[in-house]
């Protein structure tokens, strides 16, 4: 075992690029007839999601099976979870299968952290409350890669709800260390505190939105909040939609999905040849093949993860 992905702050730069050149490898593999190599074969790979998840558990999941790994997915809805069980219990009886890796997702920062200290399988962090969620950071920066070739000198908005978003925290610290430029964008109520401590700028108004090389929107993370932090989404649209009017030729668009079409995003933009969020799907099984390959087969990128 090599170590664990609990954040993107343990990868440097030269650790981005091996994990993405190594993705890239496999994006090839995607398109052969035959889409399996047998690099884990015989291995374990346990996927344990406590909150609900469509493009990251599908893509984990194919990433193993196309490795050639078992694959043992748990829920927390039908699993000994409803029944009362505690996090690490439910660990350490899935380590009794002698994972290899477990991929893990949870409500509450620090989860993978704390995963990490209960087994001696690799952990890889899948989302863990608002804190962060690196391999989407990853296979964005391998998307846009795929298309500009680098990020150095980018300019990148993050726009919409900072505050209740982890792939914001991931994203700020991939695009900067790939020598991109950051400025998230929202409702005051939805930026965060000391946001600029992680390097990026911060605006309240999409005013200079056309100095955006790539527009990134994230959701309106409903099930994350308690309070009121806009007055409504009607007004929500008004002053922070991202549509075609407010996109200028050139632009690209991203978006971590599921998106709320209307709201943060116009379905028209969406659907547009600037929209690269079909790429970020596709790039996700690739990438998350990547991870597994460096974690489990000792490449020294993500050795250094502690």
């Amino acid at each position: 075992m090599t170590g664990h992905l609990l954040s993107i702050e343990d990868l440097d730069r030269a650790g981005i690029e091996r994990v993405l050149d190594r993705a890239r490898s496999f994006a090839e593999v995607a398109g052969r007839e035959i889409k399996k190599v047998p690099a884990l074969k015989g291995r374990t790979v346990v996927n344990l999601f406590y909150e609900a998840s469509t493009r990251t558990s599908s893509s984990f999941e194919l990433a193993a099976k196309r490795l050639s790994a078992d694959v043992v997915s748990v829920r927390s809805v039908g699993s000994s979870v409803e029944k009362g069980e505690s996090l690490k219990d439910t660990v350490q009886t899935l380590s009794a299968y002698d994972p290899a890796a477990i991929v893990i997702r949870a409500p509450f920062a620090g989860a993978a952290q704390q995963v990490a200290g209960w087994t001696d399988a690799c952990v890889i962090n899948a989302g863990d409350g608002k804190h962060e969620h690196p391999t989407q950071a990853l296979l964005d920066v391998f998307t846009l890669r795929q298309r500009l070739g680098s990020l150095d000198g980018l300019e990148i908005w993050i726009v919409g709800d900072v505050l209740h978003s982890r792939v914001a925290r991931s994203n700020i610290l991939a695009f900067r260390r790939m020598g991109a430029s950051v400025t998230v964008c929202g409702p005051p109520t939805l930026i965060p505190r000391q946001i600029e401590a992680l390097g990026c700028a911060q605006r309240t108004t999409l005013d200079r939105l056309g100095e955006a090389d790539v527009v990134y929107v994230l959701r309106m993370q409903h099930e994350r909040m308690r309070e009121a932090y806009v007055p409504s989404l009607r007004e929500y649209a008004q002053r922070y939609q991202i549509n075609l009017e407010r996109l200028r030729e050139g632009q690209l668009l991203m978006h971590p999905g599921p998106v709320n079409r209307g709201v943060e995003c116009s379905g028209a933009a969406i659907d547009c040849a600037a929209s690269l969020i079909g790429e970020q799907v596709k790039s996700g099984v690739a990438v998350r093949m990547a991870v597994l390959y460096e974690l489990l087969v000792g490449a020294p990128a993500l050795q250094a993860v502690a």
